[in-house]
This record gives C-alpha cells, structure tokens and sequence, in this order.
C-alpha cells in the first residue's frame, strides 16, 4: 500500500531520551477499557476475583497455572486443585511440580475466587512477575506492542495471547490507567504471561520517543489511517501502538507515531474489539 513515510530516523537514530519515560516496577490496580486502529467500541471490565493476600495474585485456569508452573522466574505460593484439574495440567505438565498441590472441592474455589470466576477447579498463588528492561527487549526479534490505556485486563491478555503467536518481543503498558497483573488477564493470555515479557511505561509517548531513537518504527493503529500493509515494513523493526476503546489513540500518543494505518472493514460493520484489530493487524505484519 506504499512505502513508509520517510523520517529524521532515514539514516541514523534519532535523538531522544534512553529510557522514554519508561520505569518497569511492579502492576497496580486500574479499570478497563482497550482499541485502536477501528472505530473503538465501549467494554466493560469484568469484577475481580477475592483479595489476595498483599504482594501476590491468585491465578486461575489449566493453561494459565501450567505455564506458571513451568517457568521458573515465577513465586509459587501455594496450589489449589480439584481432582480433574490436576488430571487435566497433568496432561500440559507433566509433575513433579515446583509446588505440591492441595486438594480442594469447587465450592471452596468459588468461595476463594468467586462465583462468576472461571477457574476449571484451578487456583495458584504466586508473586507477580518481575519487569523487564527494555534495553533487554529491543535486543531480541519481533514486533513490539504499545498498548495506550487498554485498560480491560481480558483485552490485555488476549493481545499478549496473539502477540506471542506471531512472535512479538513484549507488550508495553501504561504505568496508570492499565490493568495490573490479575488472574483475569493471565487467563485470557492463556500462557502468554509466562514467555512474553510484559512492561510498564510511565509515559506512553516518551516510551514510543525511545523506541523510535532505537531504530524502532512506530504505528499507531485508527480507522482513519491507510490501510496497513505488512510488506511495506519488510525492511524495519515495527511496534505495533494501539489505543483504548471508547477513546481510541489520544492526540500526543498519534502525533509521536511515524505514520497511522488502518484495517478495512466492511461497511456492515463499523469497529472491533481491540484485541481482534491487534491480532489482525500483528497477522498483517508477518506478511514479509
């Protein structure tokens, strides 16, 4: 659909600040919300679960526990399963575990999580994970997602669950106004919390700054850039920036992108849901 827009970057880094405003700590608590590159549409974040005690996150369902289990950069607290849960990790993970688990019925669960909180007889315990830096994700290969207020932690985790997919290096959040690790959004990812680092930034724009000083080309997905097209990236390092539904990209986080692109939609519908454009638009940008 045409070459990228040309830029102080064409022959050099830019100038800019290291760290972008980026500041990797520990998640805290936010509201919901998600999109860009569509037409955005309004959602509604689901209740959390039970307190859990201070410093930790109950995780819940079979992939979600599994991937922890396996990865050992994860706390592990303690584990809750029913009969059929165990048999069924057993089948993604084989034990011995890192943990011994304890045998509970569902009540107990519902009672723990709550009652609206699909858990398949699954409850972990365990320390959130530790940020990255981003000097250690522009080392290693793939498409970096920028997320602008995506604030439903079911929306952040099924772009994480794309975005490990089709292979992107990390997500980056916003410091406020984004979801802090919660069992919801590790069992959206569906895994992905594990193997795809998940950083926070300070400030979204400074962040994109950084990243644009490091060679990195920044698209900012609305329903009223060009259609994006894969190919014409072929020879750039990409990060993919989305913004929230209901708001879409705000106007510094547009403004400091290289360029806008689009998705083609059919008139009959007029916009998706930010986790399907991510997954479209991450799928268009393996097309190489």
């Amino acid at each position: 659909m045409g070459a990228p827009k040309s830029g102080p970057r064409d022959g050099g880094p830019r100038p800019g600040g290291s760290d972008g405003g980026f500041k990797p700590r520990p998640e805290q608590a936010q509201r919901s919300g998600g999109g860009g590159g569509y037409r955005p549409r309004e959602h509604e974040a689901p209740r959390a679960p039970a307190d859990s005690p201070k410093g930790t996150v109950w995780l819940y369902g079979h992939h979600a526990i599994a991937a922890a289990l396996a990865n050992p950069a994860r706390r592990l607290r303690r584990l809750l399963l029913t009969d059929e849960a165990e048999a069924a990790i057993s089948k993604h993970l084989p034990p011995p575990w890192a943990i011994a688990p304890e045998r509970v019925d569902r009540a107990r669960l519902d009672l723990l999580l709550g009652r609206d909180v699909v858990h398949q007889g699954a409850a972990l315990l365990a320390d959130p994970l530790a940020p990255p830096s981003l000097q250690s994700v522009l080392e290693k290969p793939g498409v970096i997602v920028v997320l602008d207020q995506v604030t439903d932690p079911r929306n952040v985790g099924a772009i994480m669950r794309s975005a490990a997919a089709f292979g992107a290096a990390a997500v980056i959040t916003q410091d406020r106004n984004a979801p802090e690790e919660t069992g919801g959004l590790a069992k959206a990812a569906s895994g992905a919390l594990e193997t795809l680092p998940l950083l926070r930034a300070v400030n979204i724009a400074r962040t994109i700054i950084a990243l644009k000083a490091a060679n990195v080309w920044c698209i900012g997905l609305d329903a009223a850039g060009k259609p994006l097209s894969g190919p014409a990236f072929a020879d750039r390092r990409v990060a993919l920036v989305l913004g929230a539904e209901g708001e879409g990209l705000r106007r510094l986080t547009k403004e400091t992108c290289d360029e806008i692109a689009g998705l083609t939609i059919a008139g009959a519908v007029e916009s998706l849901n930010v986790s399907a454009a991510a997954s479209i638009a991450l799928y268009e940008l393996t097309r190489r």
